[in-house]
């Protein structure tokens, strides 16, 4: 194998950029937007505004209650890395990895197998505030770009993902993307 062959493998990925992998599945938030909920936020950054805990306040800046700030929007998104009557962990040992998690990479049959991935580039369009009572949905899961690299840690490819946010009314949001690398690790 020559020292670019690795790329031909991520050629179809490459090819399938503008395609939705969210096979029409949409991802509801596990939890409705709560005022406790943006509390537990707001408190370890002691982030003081009161459009997030003061509902006369926020009114009085023309919202209809209390928001929750835009950086919180991934937060309401998630579904539930544990349910009740799942094994969350299967395997004792130190470095055990969950069964389920809501960070996974996109799945699909046309990128090569990796090892590895992290997130290296988060970006939001906000359209809406995100009021208490508010229940997130993400909705698709679009390829913008494919870029195989290698990089320090392997050889794979920066993918950005564009997903759109909802609330119960079926009001946009927010539009997501996420850029990720997804590699295999230098031996």
């Amino acid at each position: 194998m020559s020292k670019e062959d690795w790329k031909a493998e991520w050629q179809p990925m490459v090819e399938a950029v503008g395609t939705d992998f969210s096979e029409g599945e949409s991802v509801v938030g596990a939890d409705v937007v709560e005022e406790g909920l943006i509390r537990r936020f707001l408190e370890p950054l002691e982030f003081d505004c009161e459009l997030h805990y003061d509902e006369e306040i926020a009114q009085k800046y023309g919202y209809e209650t209390t928001i929750a700030p835009y950086s919180s929007l991934y937060t309401w998104t998630l579904h539930p890395y544990w349910i009740p009557g799942e094994k969350l962990f299967t395997s004792d040992d130190r470095n055990a990895q969950p069964t389920n998690s809501p960070v996974t990479p996109v799945k699909t049959e046309l990128a090569p197998k990796t090892t590895g991935y992290f997130a290296t580039n988060i970006e939001a369009d906000y359209l809406r505030p995100i009021v208490v009572g508010d229940r997130l949905t993400r909705k698709g899961q679009v390829l913008l770009s494919c870029i195989p690299k290698e990089t320090s840690v392997g050889r794979g490819a920066f993918m950005m993902w564009e997903t759109k946010i909802i609330n119960q009314h079926d009001e946009e949001i927010a539009v997501f993307r996420m850029e990720t690398y997804s590699y295999n690790a230098h031996k």
